[in-house]
């Protein structure tokens, strides 16, 4: 089974052609950072006008890498959401196009159980239950990943951020210290030349069930650079970066214990921080358990962890019918 999947729920214009759900044939990105770097955040019309722009020769070469024609495809994939609006409604219906014109299946598939999937495609024999900290600029969420009654995977969502999102606060934090957009990779690289313990900066809801709060950190932030304006921005950034990893690395340390389970994986955007990565593989390697730490190319958007999820779907849902419209604020399926 080989899907054609197309990702475009933001700013990252990608398609992939998967096989099994677990080898990648080939994963075209084409990201549009520098794009967007000037207005200090993702502009939505620009987006969509990009990716009008860019899908048909991101897809042709995607199935050229791959050695692929139409003929040997089995389905054609899309995120329907949640992203936004207009950039979803660009990639879901080229792929619905696709799939009309060749006569294959179509599959609509959620973003955020792509990222979720991404896992398999970089290590295949993970064991459920697995407990999931996905991080990106739009969410932060911990999820525990389980065996179904009847088969399958199902999710149970344990917490979830009341405010910012732990991308969201790096963005906006970056932005505050003028170090530029995206704000993640500009504080990660500060991180290195300051000192982590410089500032005691706020633990949001700390010891406080699962839930996330990132914007009490964030006004602190801003508060104490006010105060101190004579103080080196590494060592604020290495602080700030040191606050959020803290609590996401404790709560998802925490709710592993709880749930039993058998590894930690990270995912989403934010999961290509340094200092998460690390944590995260070293807590795990204490208690026993897996750390799945992706690639770098598999943290941020990309069609491959689409076409994973469309292959799982596929198998449990069947095609999704063609008039099914893009939602910018899809959930996912939870227990």
């Amino acid at each position: 089974m080989r899907i054609l999947a197309i990702e475009t729920s933001c700013d990252e214009t990608a398609a992939a052609v998967v096989e099994d759900g677990r080898h990648v044939l080939s994963s075209v990105v084409s990201s549009q950072t520098d794009l967007h770097a000037s207005f200090g955040g993702v502009v939505p019309e620009v987006a969509s006008r990009a990716h009008l722009e860019l899908l048909g020769p991101i897809v042709a070469e995607a199935m050229a890498r791959a050695a692929v024609s139409p003929g040997d495809l089995g389905a054609v994939a899309a995120t329907i959401g949640p992203g936004l609006v207009g950039s979803l409604l660009v990639g879901a219906s080229a792929a619905k196009a696709y799939a009309w014109s060749w006569e294959l299946p179509f599959v609509g598939v959620n973003h955020m159980e792509g990222h979720l999937h991404a896992a398999f495609l970089e290590e295949p024999e993970l064991s459920l239950p697995i407990v999931v900290l996905l991080v990106s600029g739009g969410h932060t969420m911990l999820i525990c990943m389980q065996p179904a009654r009847r088969g399958g995977v199902e999710y149970r969502l344990l917490g979830q951020t009341i405010d910012d999102a732990a991308g969201e606060a790096f963005d906006k934090v970056a932005r505050f210290l003028g170090l530029g957009y995206p704000g993640g990779p500009a504080i990660d690289k500060m991180a290195r030349e300051g000192s982590a313990t410089a500032v005691a900066f706020p633990r949001g809801l700390a010891g406080q069930g699962y839930d996330f709060s990132f914007s009490g950190l964030k006004t602190s932030v801003v508060r104490h650079v006010r105060a101190h304006p004579e103080m080196s921005l590494a060592d604020v950034a290495a602080s700030f970066q040191e606050a959020v990893v803290d609590v996401l690395v404790t709560k998802a340390r925490r709710a592993a214990a709880e749930v039993g389970a058998r590894a930690i994986c990270i995912g989403g955007g934010v999961a290509a921080n340094s200092s998460l990565r690390e944590r995260i593989a070293t807590v795990a390697r204490d208690d026993g358990l897996v750390a799945f730490v992706p690639s770098r190319s598999m943290c941020t958007d990309n069609a491959a962890m689409i076409g994973a999820t469309a292959c799982y779907r596929l198998k449990v849902d069947g095609p999704t019918p063609l008039g099914v419209p893009v939602d910018p604020n899809l959930r996912l399926p939870f227990v």
